[in-house]
């Protein structure tokens, strides 16, 4: 997927995504076909200067964000404590 034919709704989810600790860059690269690099231009388009350079700071190097650098353990792309997430929707519990 590239970044022409991302929705707003897509494009508001990649940037949640990428603002999450937890949330690799792998795992937007899966649901949205975006590589790092993409998510990065991404966010200085559609982010504020100062928000950018805040984002960017928190990110680089950040062990959670690269699967790479994560312990081996740790198989999944969100908290086990998150709720369940169905089509980005959050799921209602029974």
């Amino acid at each position: 997927m590239t970044e022409e034919i991302l929705t707003p709704k897509d494009i508001d989810r990649i940037i949640e995504m990428a603002w999450e600790d937890r949330t690799t860059f792998e795992a937007i690269e899966v649901q949205f076909g975006l590589k790092q690099q993409d998510v990065i231009k991404l966010m200085r388009k559609e982010m504020k200067p100062a928000s950018f350079k805040l984002w960017r700071e928190r990110t680089k190097g950040r062990s959670t964000k690269h699967a790479a650098l994560r312990d081996g353990d740790v198989d999944r792309f969100k908290c086990s404590r998150q709720r369940t997430i169905s089509m980005n929707r959050i799921s209602k519990r029974s």
